[in-house]
């Protein structure tokens, strides 16, 4: 449960200040006349059980704790299956992905694996694909048209680089269209007003799938743009692309040889680009977005892990104030506390 005014649970600090006075003031009308013969004096007073003395103040007090959580705006969170799904292949299309390690080559072997993906999903389903280098576009809006999704696979060229915080905030955006409940992105070229990030747990129907073989070296912090896509509910399910130590036959355009482009970043002997996952960076934007992180060193892999994700059942998070139900049970308690005091010590 959460609160979206937490600030009014300080409040509750009047609890235990009330149930101080409150035990302050039997103590001092116990002491406040003084007879000669106590005993006497108890034994003219009618029986009562201490029980019907304290259960209106007791019912009170909760009643008045109840209120209170109530002016905080209580909100539960409710799992609610939908079919008004959209998922954004974000895919990673730097120069190290020709490398040939994974054949016919990382990308190729990428495609093939969206594209099976994409042919196992709901025809319902609506999938856009964003491809990014040093920069990130949306080549194909989101759509249940396999065969379109197919031609934007297809149509997909290397470039140099890796900006992977791009890719993020550009799929948010393709999620913004289709989904208005999804604030778009907030960039430099982009300004706006960040909107009110979402309760803890509560996550949009849609998904964000990033595929990349190497680690970011452009454009925005991906930390950052993750963050964004936690405060909307946009979950991102991040995969490791490649082998340890993978060939790149990929030339240099000045005629020196192999290069690894943008997403190995160093080389290993011979022209050989060793992997350049950071995989630290991909397990927290998965984590801190409540999706997953997955490694791939293979074509079976990876379409194993696409296979894996979990897009057959999609849980759409509404939130549902509740505050009501914690303002009728504090007027409840309050009321039968206030009706016990009447009838017990009725008023002369």
């Amino acid at each position: 449960m959460e609160f979206l005014w937490p600030g009014f649970l300080l409040l509750l600090a009047l609890v235990p200040v009330l149930v101080g006075l409150y035990i302050w003031m039997l103590r001092r009308r116990r002491f406040a006349v003084r007879y000669s013969s106590l005993e006497l004096v108890r034994a003219a007073l009618p029986k009562k059980s201490n029980w019907r003395r304290h259960l209106p103040v007791v019912l009170f007090l909760l009643g008045l704790t109840s209120l209170i959580f109530a002016l905080g705006r209580p909100v539960a969170i409710l799992n609610v299956p939908t079919n008004q799904t959209t998922i954004i292949l974000t895919m990673d299309v730097s120069g190290s992905m020709r490398s040939t390690d994974i054949q016919p080559s990382r990308l190729q072997a990428a495609e093939e694996a969206a594209f099976s993906f994409i042919q196992h999903q709901k025809s319902n389903t609506q999938i856009g694909l964003v491809a990014f280098s040093s920069f990130a576009e949306l080549i194909q809006p989101a759509t249940t048209d396999q065969a379109a999704l197919q031609a934007a696979l297809d149509s997909l060229t290397v470039g140099r680089r890796t900006a992977i915080g791009s890719g993020i905030l550009v799929a948010l955006d393709a999620i913004s269209q289709v989904d208005k409940n999804v604030a778009r992105s907030i960039t430099d070229t982009q300004p706006g007003v960040e909107p009110t990030p979402v309760p803890k747990g509560d996550y949009a129907p849609d998904i964000i799938v990033l595929l990349t073989d190497g680690d970011n070296n452009a454009g925005p912090d991906p930390i950052s743009a993750a963050q964004q896509a936690a405060d909307r509910g946009v979950r991102v399910y991040t995969i490791g692309f490649g082998t340890v130590n993978g060939p790149n036959t990929s030339q240099s355009p000045f005629g020196f040889g192999n290069f690894p482009g943008g997403g190995s970043g160093f080389f290993n002997g011979g022209g050989r680009p060793r992997m350049g996952l950071n995989e630290p960076m991909l397990k927290q934007i998965a984590s801190m977005t409540g999706g997953t992180y997955h490694l791939a060193s293979s074509a079976s892999q990876l379409e194993g892990v696409f296979a894996g994700l979990p897009t057959y059942l999609i849980i759409k998070h509404e939130v549902l104030e509740i505050s009501v139900l914690f303002t009728a049970f504090g007027a409840l308690l309050a009321g039968i506390a206030i009706l016990l005091s009447l009838i017990w010590r009725p008023l002369p």
